[in-house]
């Protein structure tokens, strides 16, 4: 599998955290609900999280 690297990986979470921040959400759908962060991950890491409470985790970590 081939991963981003991590510039495209910051300017991905950068555009969440943005979303995030000044609207609460973006297009894609509610961010509770959202799986944009657990796969940028996985494509810049190569692992993936499904625990609900990892996930909740990660997002808390990349969005706050």
């Amino acid at each position: 599998m081939n991963k981003i690297d991590q510039e495209t990986f910051e300017k991905e979470i950068k555009i969440c955290q943005k979303m995030y921040k000044e609207k609460g959400g973006c297009n894609w759908g509610k961010c509770d609900e959202c799986g944009v962060v657990p796969l940028l991950h996985k494509l810049s890491t190569g692992e993936v999280v499904e625990d609900k409470e990892e996930v909740e985790k990660l997002k808390k970590k990349v969005l706050d």
